[in-house]
């Protein structure tokens, strides 16, 4: 489909209730490849938020009550259109969010499988049923879907951020309303329209673009008709949100920042590290929550990583993503090229050394190349704050002990990589490791049929796997007599 048709195909108001409506005013989605405008959409108040919540509450308990299996059947039938359209789908996240198109087809691909996912767990809801120890009658133990539901998702992965959420919640037989980044606000309301298509009731889902996040979000988090508020994003946002919703004590459950450390120890297949650094640092071109943010190297084996990663860290090549050639895209904004470069400086101030990369092209567009740095400092900023950029920093230890003890020190606990040979020390180092997943000689860890989630300041919660859908599900106890 050529471009000006695709762009045409996607509602640009705001979708409520399972149909689109207009809004007082609108804000543009730019290309961050040239920042030029690819669409106006409407921008949501906290007025229309109040209306989304009332077409959420209007048909929540009928949703709820609607038999498991045939949630599961929209569901299923939502992944399936997916399916069909995953070339244009790609294609519009590329133009609004920059990534390459391979990439997004990757994520087409790893959104998609939620729905699928999910459309098996919704037949797998459980419950219980037990006589009281004591003898005086019989403990029921069920589950009910919690309730209208409000989803933030991020700009970085705009069709799965959201489909991640929407799985679980709709299986459970929760409505939701969904506030995608002002960033990228096109994917998700070209799904909207499509989950339309493939039969999900309308009201069960309403997607609010909006540039005024903090009118809509109190809008909703203070109606006391919400019970569940999901986001992903920052850990400063994620901290005010949890703040703000405690006031209606809403469940919560929060995907936050990272600082993933890629571990490679002294046994470790260095070739294979170095592909695996690949993947973990490059997917999404470094924005990415689970993006290796730096590496911990052996010194024994820390040359040849570091010739190796650097040979392949120069083959990328920069460009448009739309562009088949490229193998890199730009970065969100110009805000994120500035921060990635305030990073880079600030370690080569103390004393790192750029192996490869390191300056932004300059010119129209967000762009900056991948970036290698050598013996970065422990105390530069780039190996405590998260970059979310194609850099990798790499520094040195000696024993197993200085290795993990590297990789733990950050207030944050996502994602971890390790690379050893050795099955012990795999296991030693990943139940040592304070994080919510670990790649054992992996660089990609996500998976629909895995529980995704941190410990420490990168959140609490879980999505995917069979814990996914626990989320949005309250446990209802039922006291029997004999």
């Amino acid at each position: 489909m050529a471009i000006e048709d695709l762009i045409s195909s996607v509602p640009t108001g705001l979708w409520i209730g399972g149909e689109e409506h207009q809004a007082a005013s609108t804000f543009n989605v730019l290309d961050p490849s040239d920042d030029e405008v690819l669409a106006t959409v409407a921008d949501a108040t906290a007025a229309d938020a109040v209306a989304a919540l009332d077409a959420a509450c209007a048909v929540q308990a009928e949703w709820a009550a609607t038999a498991p299996r045939k949630r599961g059947e929209i569901l299923r039938s939502v992944f399936e259109a997916i399916t069909e359209r995953a070339d244009d789908i790609a294609a519009l996240m590329t133009l609004e969010m920059g990534k390459v198109l391979a990439e997004s087809k990757g994520e087409v691909a790893y959104g998609a499988e939620f729905f699928r996912w999910f459309s098996e767990e919704a037949v797998r809801i459980a419950g219980r049923f037990t006589p009281a120890p004591a003898g005086t009658g019989r403990i029921l133990v069920t589950k009910q879907a919690v309730g209208p539901c409000y989803a933030i998702t991020p700009w970085n992965f705009p069709l799965a951020m959201g489909t991640r959420k929407m799985g679980p919640a709709f299986a459970a037989g929760c409505t939701m309303i969904v506030k995608p980044a002002q960033e990228t606000p096109l994917t998700m309301l070209l799904l909207a329209k499509l989950m339309d298509e493939a039969g999900l009731p309308k009201g069960v889902l309403s997607v609010l673009p909006t540039s005024n996040p903090g009118a809509v979000t109190s809008a909703l988090v203070d109606d006391g008709r919400l019970r569940k508020l999901t986001f992903t994003g920052s850990t400063g946002v994620g901290r005010a949100l949890v703040k703000q919703s405690a006031d209606k004590l809403l469940r919560t459950s929060m995907e936050l920042g990272g600082n993933a450390p890629f571990i490679v120890f002294d046994d470790a297949d260095v070739d294979a590290a170095v592909d695996g650094a690949i993947l973990a640092k490059m997917r999404n071109g470094g924005e990415a929550c689970t993006a290796a943010n730096r590496f911990h190297v052996a010194n024994s084996v820390r040359e040849e990583f570091t010739e190796k990663l650097v040979k392949r860290m120069s083959e990328f090549t920069l460009g448009k993503g739309i562009d088949p050639a490229s193998t890199l895209g730009p970065l969100i904004n110009s805000k994120q090229v500035s921060t990635v470069t305030e990073l880079v400086s600030d370690a080569v101030s103390r004393g790192a050394t750029v192996a490869v990369g390191g300056v932004a092209p300059g010119g129209p567009g967000n762009f900056y190349p991948a970036t290698v740095l050598a013996d970065v400092p422990a105390d530069s900023r780039i190996l405590k704050e998260e970059i979310f950029g194609p850099v990798a920093p790499i520094t040195g230890f000696d024993t197993e002990d200085e290795g993990v003890a590297a990789a733990n020190d950050t207030e944050y606990g996502l994602a971890a990589y390790v690379y050893t040979q050795s099955l012990d020390r795999a296991l030693r180092v990943a139940e040592g490791i304070q994080s919510g997943m670990v790649g054992i000689n992996r660089g990609v860890i996500s998976d629909a049929a895995a529980p995704f989630g941190g410990i420490k300041e990168s959140g609490f919660g879980r999505e995917g796997g069979i814990e996914g859908i626990e989320e949005y599900l309250d446990t209802k106890y039922i006291a029997l007599t004999r």
